[in-house]
């Protein structure tokens, strides 16, 4: 069974940066693609960024320029770097990771099959 933690959420100023990290204990994790995701109140769970397992990325438009996904297969770990924060990145931010291997990297939560519980990201304006 994968498990995924994610870490490294808190309260930030606007304009301020955080990375985030997420462990995840599966083998061969360099085969699969890995996903943020964020959710908010009263919002649907919204694409952030992934990364395939050619460490091809993809971005939503509104963190694009801003935010950078990476993963080290070393430590089984993936990470978001964010900056230049907003209010509105305040949401609950969760990886996720595909079961299945594949060169096109999904942005849609129904591709992904591995969940983490997430971790609250506030961004104070």
């Amino acid at each position: 069974q994968v498990q995924l933690v994610e870490s490294g959420g808190g309260l930030v100023q606007t304009g301020g940066s955080l990375r985030l990290s997420c462990a995840a204990s599966v083998r061969s994790f360099s085969a699969y693609c890995m996903g943020w995701f964020r959710q908010a109140p009263g919002k649907e769970r919204e694409f952030v960024a992934a990364i395939g397992r050619r460490r091809d990325t993809h971005y939503a438009d509104f963190v694009k320029g801003r935010f950078t996904i990476s993963r080290d297969n070393a430590k089984n770990t993936v990470y978001l770097e964010m900056n230049s924060l907003k209010p509105e990145d305040t949401a609950v931010y969760h990886c996720a990771s595909t079961s299945r291997i594949t060169d096109i990297t999904p942005t849609s939560p129904y591709e992904y099959d591995n969940w983490g519980q997430g971790t609250q990201l506030t961004v104070s304006s």
